[in-house]
């Protein structure tokens, strides 16, 4: 990471500091300690002068029209900056916390006053070289709308038109920039000297913070581990201002932004002292799109969990309840309840297998509709329409050389269902043609063709 260089720094305030791996940490009072991490909360501290000397008029006017654009209350907004700032926790016994310089400070505070601070944006050529940079130390909601503009500038509009639809989509959706850039503020380690680094590749996008995960979040339970906040004071103060979700919606949204459009959710990943989002530009799927669409407005909305599991099988023949589980992070039996809702009140998946060799594979009008690549029998497990045939096949052959007939056990291992979805599949069978007959009873039962 890059360490930003402020013209306005000035020698730190006179506080005990502690090394740790190499670096110096300032040692904060017992206090302001984080109840989500039992951590200490740097941005609580209070720093010395008026706070009408700290706050930028820039800054609290942006504030107000983000806050605004979000619903917050008319009675929070229509306070006095000195009163608003009071009422969010940033200004406390005369004096502005740094929560309150990150979100409404001027450059030169922040400079003094939060010298880990800052942003980085990089418009790259390759994985070594970049044609265009810029740094700024603005307060917070100013510097996402800096950096959303950077981006937003080569982010493409791409239109799609299919009958009484039409979409006009981005290269990144603008939502799942704005969620990752303001998670990587929020989240950010202000104690550590780096800025949040903005990468913009040809066909890729790269948000990172200082400041690994804490609070036993990882990339493989992030989209439904309850909230936690290293910056706990901060975070309160864009709760009530509307600008964040107490409930962790901002990673969900942007998988289902994504997910949506037919593309790859975004990699979430720890590099080192960092916390990465990825984000790829990957191509659009209008039958996708109108899918979601459409069960929208039949009032079917699909769910992040729903999303993934058929992004899955639009590239995987099947996948089984393990795999799903680990895929919407949540436990095998939820992961089994989805996957059955989807099959039974859905009607997006067929099953197939039994006990723990049960899959499931999408159904072959959803496969056709939704332009998958390949063919939705030849690519998958025998489906029902073709296990039919394949079990008449194997019945009329037997009967040409005088062999027994079929067991239902041999008739599961020929067609990968369950022993109930055969009796249905060979009722079936008898009703179209009368030459199938079951003879004998209980396990020595078996369908012959006569």
């Amino acid at each position: 990471m890059v360490i930003l260089g402020c013209a306005c720094d000035g020698p730190r305030t006179s506080r005990q500091e502690k090394k740790k791996h190499g670096r110096l940490y300032p040692v904060y009072h017992e206090q302001d300690v984080g109840a989500e991490t039992g951590e200490t909360d740097f941005t609580a501290e209070d720093v010395p002068g008026t706070p009408e000397s700290h706050i930028s008029a820039a800054a609290m006017e942006v504030l107000r029209a983000a806050a605004a654009r979000e619903k917050a209350p008319d009675d929070l907004l229509g306070l006095s900056d000195i009163d608003l700032l009071t009422s969010l926790g940033l200004v406390r016994s005369g004096h502005i916390t740094r929560a309150g310089i990150i979100l409404a400070g001027k450059e030169r505070s922040i400079c003094r006053h939060v010298p880990g601070y800052g942003w980085t944006h990089l418009r790259m050529i390759d994985d070594t070289d970049y044609s265009d940079r810029m740094d700024g130390r603005d307060a917070m909601l100013i510097a996402i709308d800096r950096v959303l503009d950077r981006i937003m500038a080569d982010n493409p509009i791409t239109t799609l038109k299919q009958g009484m639809f039409h979409f006009e989509l981005r290269r990144y959706p603008e939502i799942v920039l704005r969620e990752a850039l303001m998670n990587a503020f929020y989240h950010a380690d202000f104690r550590i000297g780096g800025p949040v680094l903005v990468r913009q590749y040809p066909h890729m996008l790269e948000i990172g913070n200082p400041g690994g995960f804490i609070g036993g979040v990882s990339p493989a339970n992030i989209l439904h581990h309850p909230p936690v906040a290293r910056n706990p004071l901060l975070v309160e103060a864009l709760i009530k201002l509307r600008l964040v979700n107490r409930s962790n919606l901002g990673v969900p949204r942007m998988y289902k932004a994504m997910l949506a459009e037919g593309k790859e959710p975004p990699i979430i990943d720890e590099r080192g002292d960092a916390v990465t989002v990825t984000v790829k530009a990957g191509d659009y799927s209008l039958p996708v799109r109108m899918f979601v669409e459409e069960e929208s407005e039949k009032g079917e909305g699909l769910t992040v969990d729903h999303l993934l599991l058929l992004t899955y099988l639009l590239h995987h023949s099947e996948i089984d309840t393990h795999t799903a589980a680990v895929l919407i992070q949540r436990s095998e039996r939820e992961a089994r309840d989805t996957l059955h809702e989807m099959e039974t009140r859905r009607g997006y998946l067929d099953r197939g297998g039994t006990g723990r060799g049960t899959y499931w594979v999408l159904r072959s009008d959803l496969h056709r509709r939704l332009m998958v690549a390949g063919h939705p029998d030849r690519d998958r497990r025998t489906d029902w329409e073709a296990a039919k045939t394949r079990v008449l096949s194997v019945l009329r052959q037997r009967a040409e050389h005088g062999e027994a007939g079929l067991s239902n056990a041999e008739i599961r291992q020929i067609t990968r269902l369950d022993r109930y979805q055969v009796v249905r599949l060979m009722q079936q069978l008898q009703e179209e043609d009368p030459h199938i007959s079951l003879e004998g009873k209980g396990r020595g039962s078996r369908y012959a063709y006569r």
